[in-house]
């Protein structure tokens, strides 16, 4: 069999899509144990289950809904209008690879998102009311704003954003749609007291947290470079190189930033640095610099600690600081793209243009992430209720949402390993714990 170049060149590319569709999947696992780590154990099972129903469900609206309005064909810059079920008319999309691999590395970013909001409403909300946001995050909320930006004809688009990989259609959607959800959702029962001071809830395995980093970053090799859509774009390797280092450089000041601030270095804070680098390059991570992304990096390991300590002081909830990394960081990193651009950006000779249309773009996403998010949560809550009972949250979600706890062997107490005691921690809180760990 004769096998032309064009040929060629589009397999090369198909498994290049396919490969890093498969690594993009698999930071679904990097959520989950980062979640589960940073949570009490009591939960942890459930947030497994959370960032699951992302993957199934979710994966599910995507196909149904969601690629259609994401990549149908245009209907006045808003959204699509075909291509649902993945049927009908996709002759526009025109590319080198098969629609359906080009659709299975899009809704690998669709579980994304939603696993961004899994994690701010860990240890409250009502798994069956979890499964419908979910189907209306990754078939409504997400598509709409990635059709803005990414769509044939979107009008954010036609403007000349630049979001390559999706710090503002992901990871700032994701972040102000979690904002929204935890402000109408509220804080965990013995977050907050009646003075505003904050009790600390302790993660009960950073292991698993460094485990579910790593995963992430690893998984982050698919997501950049993967972006490009081609194995034979020379650009990949730059993208890698810019992916890791502002990586590095966020995961780097988080840890000086905390020692300097706390005296003595955060873990918490690591990741979440090297997180919130990551969730930043992902849009300039082929228009800029290496320079530029250790710096980009650099001032989102920073901004991502102040970030957290404000939403404290506001008493939004937010167990794993999704809103911090992904809102706050991926905000920021596509601003960096008017700043830090080899071509257009304004410390680059290329004046205000560039800025102000990535700033448009960024703030038109997540008014539009924060608008619709707030009003599903407010449609569900007055109608199925989005939280659980505050016996059963101090009980656990593993148990009385699931029947079973994720430590079995290991937890004793009256309701099936839920017992009552009471932990001191370093500022002289006393907090209800539940769970109650015995070492064999």
């Amino acid at each position: 069999m004769d096998i032309g170049f064009k040929e060629l060149a589009s397999g090369i590319d198909t498994v290049w899509v396919l490969l890093c569709a498969a690594l993009v999947l698999f930071m679904e696992a990097g959520f989950a144990f980062l979640e589960a780590g940073f949570i009490r154990a009591k939960n942890s099972l459930n947030i497994v289950m959370k960032v699951f129903t992302d993957c199934t469900f979710g994966m599910l609206g995507f196909w149904a809904i969601g690629f259609g309005l994401m990549y149908g064909a245009n209907v006045f810059g808003l959204f699509g209008g075909s291509g649902f079920f993945l049927t009908g008319n996709l002759q526009h999309i025109d590319l080198s690879i098969p629609i359906p691999a080009f659709w299975i590395f899009q809704a690998a970013f669709a579980m994304v998102v939603a696993s961004i909001i899994s994690g701010a409403v860990a240890e409250r909300m009502k798994f069956s009311t979890y499964i419908i946001f979910t189907f209306l995050c990754t078939s409504f909320m997400y598509p709409i704003a990635g059709h803005w930006i990414w769509g044939d004809g979107g009008w954010l688009s036609k403007l000349g954003m630049i979001d390559f990989a999706g710090s503002a259609a992901v990871h700032a959607v994701g972040g102000w749609a979690s904002l929204a959800a935890v402000m109408v959702l509220g804080p965990r029962t013995g977050k907050y007291n009646a003075d505003g001071s904050v009790n600390v809830l302790p993660a009960h395995n950073m292991h698993l947290a460094f485990l579910g980093t790593f995963i992430l970053w690893f998984g982050w090799f698919g997501f950049n470079p993967g972006s490009s859509l081609s194995g034979l774009n020379a650009s990949i390797a730059h993208i890698a190189l810019t992916t890791n280092l502002a990586a590095a450089a966020g995961g780097a000041t988080g840890i000086l930033f905390t020692m300097r601030r706390y005296g003595k270095a955060d873990p918490s804070m690591a990741i979440n640095g090297a997180l919130a680098g990551l969730a930043a390059i992902t849009a300039g991570t082929a228009a800029v610099g290496p320079v530029s992304a250790a710096i980009i990096g650099t001032v989102a390991g920073i901004l991502v600690v102040l970030a957290v300590e404000f939403f404290d002081r506001i008493k939004a909830d937010d167990p794993v600081g999704a809103i911090a990394v992904h809102g706050v960081g991926g905000s920021w990193g596509v601003l960096a793209v008017g700043l830090f651009a080899r071509d257009g950006g304004l410390l680059f000779g290329g004046g205000v243009q560039q800025l102000m249309v990535q700033a448009l773009g960024v703030i038109s996403v997540s008014i539009w992430a924060f608008g619709i998010t707030y009003l599903a949560f407010s449609l569900l809550k007055a109608t199925m209720g989005i939280r659980v009972t505050r016996q059963e949250e101090i009980e656990g979600l593993d148990l009385n949402e699931h029947g079973i706890t994720a430590y079995s062997d290991l937890v004793t107490g009256t309701l099936k390993g839920v017992g009552h005691s009471t932990v001191h921690h370093q500022d002289g809180v006393g907090l209800p714990v539940t769970n109650t760990i015995t070492v064999r």
